[in-house]
């Protein structure tokens, strides 16, 4: 079915098709349909972080940024779904056209720049869903915070979705909002991950119940870049990492007419940098569950994630090319798989 509309669907502006689209997904929902039309979930339960995940293959973050089609996403066979990247405030984002799609190489460019109805919006919104999968909920600043006063944002987010969310991720690889990225390193990252891990230890205490908390990350760093991360992660104890982000890198793509487009290219192209920091996480974080997510877009893609040393796949831009289909193709492929094929270092 979604092959047969997906022309009319790309014959839209991006944003204008992605708005059309969630909206008659939910439509059918309401009626029922989604799901016989996506078909059973695949039953495959996995054990991470304390959570009991219905099978390997989740939504990435970015899709769902308000939590407004939890409901009608997860009829979809979604074992896990991660909404957000949310902030403490509502903010509008960055000035239309903000999407744009390089068909030739099924690849996206966003620089959406976190558009969001507020963190108080998400929470009714996962409050009320029926989803019975794992909710992550990703967390972000505000584009009016500055970087120097990022912690304060990010506390923010996670006082107010921490008793709704299974897992928590910090978002300090978004290309598009200025300066975050640097979060990511050094002293800098230590000064944010430190005081963040504290407060989900009070939280916890708090609720009674251990919230996993996990990083997301960009593919565009060196390898010495990649040991520092993973020296932070395991400093202050974080429970998993979400490898990767968006890419700014442009050489794969560099003969569409829209390369030079500002912002973050996800899809096919981010496949193999994706990996490559997998494969290196892997090595530095023996024990650390790694949900693996850029560039998938077949079963066989989602077992090279595993191979690469990924627990856990996340899905996006292969939605959008592939269709709701692609989520049990991948779980079918992981079903009976152990994750983490590649060997500790």
């Amino acid at each position: 079915m979604y092959h047969a509309i997906r022309p009319a669907l790309f014959r839209l502006a991006p944003e204008a098709s992605h708005t059309l689209a969630m909206g008659l997904l939910d439509t059918l929902h309401r009626l029922g349909v989604a799901k016989k039309l996506a078909g059973a979930r695949v039953d495959d339960p996995v054990e991470l972080m304390g959570l009991r995940f219905p099978n390997r293959v989740g939504l990435a973050a970015g899709l769902d940024k308000n939590a407004d089609h939890l409901d009608a996403l997860g009829g979809l066979g979604f074992g896990f779904i991660e909404v957000g990247t949310v902030t403490p405030k509502a903010q509008p984002g960055n000035p239309k056209p903000r999407l744009f799609r390089l068909a030739d190489h099924d690849a996206i460019i966003n620089r959406f720049g976190f558009n969001n109805k507020g963190v108080t919006h998400l929470v009714e919104q996962v409050r009320k869903s029926r989803f019975d999968g794992i909710i992550g909920i990703n967390i972000g600043k505000n584009l009016s915070t500055a970087v120097e006063d990022a912690l304060a944002d990010y506390l923010l987010c996670l006082d107010a979705v921490h008793e709704v969310a299974d897992y928590i991720a910090v978002n300090i690889s978004s290309p598009n909002t200025p300066g975050l990225r640097t979060l990511q390193f050094g002293e800098q990252l230590d000064a944010l991950l430190g005081p963040i891990r504290a407060r989900t230890t009070e939280l916890d205490d708090i609720r009674q119940q251990p919230v996993p908390l996990l990083i997301k990350i960009a593919p565009d760093m060196s390898e010495d870049e990649i040991a520092l991360v993973a020296q932070s992660i395991q400093r202050n104890q974080l429970d998993g990492v979400i490898a990767t982000n968006t890419t700014i890198e442009r050489q794969a793509v560099e003969d569409d007419p829209q390369s030079d487009e500002a912002g973050g290219l996800s899809g096919k192209p981010v496949f193999d940098a994706s990996n490559r920091v997998i494969s290196q996480l892997r090595d530095h974080l023996p024990a650390i569950p790694i949900i693996g997510v850029g560039g998938i877009d077949s079963g066989e893609a989602a077992r090279q994630k595993l191979e690469a040393g990924a627990d856990l796949v996340q899905l996006y831009s292969g939605l959008i090319y592939q269709g709701p289909g692609l989520i049990n193709d991948c779980a079918a492929a992981l079903s009976g798989t152990s994750g983490s094929k590649k060997p500790a270092a």
